[in-house]
């Protein structure tokens, strides 16, 4: 608002001036003085048919006459000239008018510009924004474990839209393309589940890891042959995620050798012996074959028959007895006295004896049985020390005789077997002497205890040829 609340305004270029400092607002129809304001402030609804008509109305002069006061708080609205009416002649203000109109016809075409610009760039961003979201989509199939299905996607390779989808694959399932592989419109991407078949081939347990819905594929894809081949499950059967477990024998060939002929068959047997009896061939009794009837044949193997005919045959034998020996101080050493006798025992042994394919075989112990114990034989030993001399045959020379007879051997034996020891005695002189068993059996100093008594008996006679040695 102003300082006055009323104005006053008088003709034009005469009357009262407007105080432009201490108005806010000058009322549409009240003049500023001349060269204050290049331009008045006009309506947004007052419209002019031609640029003529505005440059009239603006230079049209005001009739001079009293001052009137104008009451700012009522609207004044002024009347347009009409549209017929020429303008009047004034040379300042239509120059003035001229170049206000060439000035807005310079700025209408950047004006216009300025305008369509933004609009331009905002029709750019939004064709690129629209272009770039239709490039970023891609139709794709998509085939997991043989079920297919058509996608929108925006993922870059395979491996996004798989985590997109929500498909988890493991280590031994199969993605073609890879994971890693870029996605383009119109690709094909597969998942194939691996499933785990545990599979016991020709007797053999094993367990692979496959992609194949089915027995069959299964089996092809393992290069297992199926043509003639024992199976445990269906080959139509279906494989599901958890996996299956089957046993497949396959056809193999076989020779059985029996009874002087050879006969090959094909079989997909467990067994060797149903091997043997899918040719033909019957087992009786001891019959058996070269390998262990319960085995897995093998393709290529022989197999013979072995034909077995036997008996059991019983034997007896004897139980050989124990000694006990006793020490006996009364008895010179090396004398022994048998206190009782030991006798044998007695041992019933049963044999089996057979024959295979007409050879007769070792005989081979099925049991035995003791019929008589055996009887412990006892025997009294002399601990008693041998006299070192004997009365008239000390000082003569032993150890020459010796050497001539036996060369100085205690266990020598002449080559007919009958004379042995040191000094070659017979086993009659020897015990007639008091000595057990053998002279070549007794010890050194018993030996010449015995020559020295018999030497005392019948003098050097006993040894014909070396007993001059005796005497140096």
């Amino acid at each position: 608002m102003s300082n006055s609340q009323y104005l006053e305004y008088g003709p034009y270029g005469g009357g009262t001036q407007v105080d432009l400092h201490n108005a806010e607002t000058v009322a549409y129809g009240v003049y500023a003085a001349p060269g204050t304001y290049d331009d008045t402030y006009r309506p947004s609804y007052e419209e002019y048919a031609t640029d003529d008509a505005r440059d009239a109305y603006e230079t049209q002069p005001i009739p001079a006459g009293p001052a009137r006061t104008l009451q700012l708080t009522e609207p004044v609205l002024p009347l347009p000239l009409p549209l017929s009416q020429p303008p009047l002649p004034a040379q300042g203000v239509g120059r003035r008018a001229e170049r206000r109109r060439r000035a807005r016809d310079a700025e209408r075409p950047e004006s216009a510009m300025r305008r369509l610009l933004p609009q331009a760039l905002v029709v750019a961003f939004l064709a690129g924004g629209t272009t770039a979201f239709v490039a970023d989509d891609k139709a794709v199939e998509l085939t997991v474990d043989g079920r297919p299905r058509t996608l929108h996607t925006f993922a870059d390779d395979v491996g996004e839209l798989l985590a997109d989808e929500g498909v988890r694959v493991g280590e031994h399932d199969v993605v073609v393309p890879a994971p890693g592989s870029d996605l383009a419109s119109g690709d094909e991407i597969t998942v194939h589940y691996g499933r785990p078949v545990r599979l016991t081939l020709d007797g053999q347990p094993q367990e692979w890891w496959t992609t194949a819905h089915t027995v069959e594929e299964a089996l092809r894809q393992l290069g297992v042959r199926a043509e003639g081949a024992y199976m445990s499950v269906s080959r139509s059967q279906r494989i599901g995620r958890a996996g299956l477990a089957m046993d497949v024998r396959t056809e193999r060939s076989v020779t059985v050798m029996a009874d002087g002929r050879a006969r090959t068959i094909r079989t997909n047997a467990a067994t060797v012996r149903e091997a043997v009896a899918a040719a033909g061939i019957t087992l009786r009794g001891e019959d058996t074959t070269s390998v262990e009837p319960g085995s897995f044949p093998r393709d290529g193997q022989t197999v013979t028959v072995l034909r077995i005919t036997g008996s059991q045959e019983v034997r007896e034998e004897q139980i050989p007895f124990g000694v006990r020996r006793t020490a006996d101080p009364s008895l010179f050493q090396g004398a022994e006295v048998v206190e009782r006798a030991g006798r044998p025992g007695l041992r019933r042994i049963t044999y089996a004896l057979r024959s295979v394919n007409g050879v007769r075989q070792k005989p081979r112990r099925l049991r035995e049985e003791i019929v008589r114990e055996p009887r412990e034989q006892r025997v009294r030993v002399g601990t008693k020390p041998l006299p070192s001399s004997v009365r008239g045959a000390d000082g003569l020379d032993w150890r020459g005789l010796a050497a001539c007879e036996s060369g100085g051997r205690p266990g020598a034996v002449d080559p007919s077997g009958t004379y042995g020891g040191l000094y070659q005695f017979d086993t009659r002189t020897w015990q007639s002497l008091g000595g057990r068993g053998r002279p070549q059996d007794a010890p050194a100093a018993e030996q010449t205890y015995r020559a020295k008594k018999l030497y005392v008996r019948r003098g050097a006679s006993p040894w014909p040829h070396c007993g001059r040695r005796l005497h140096g």
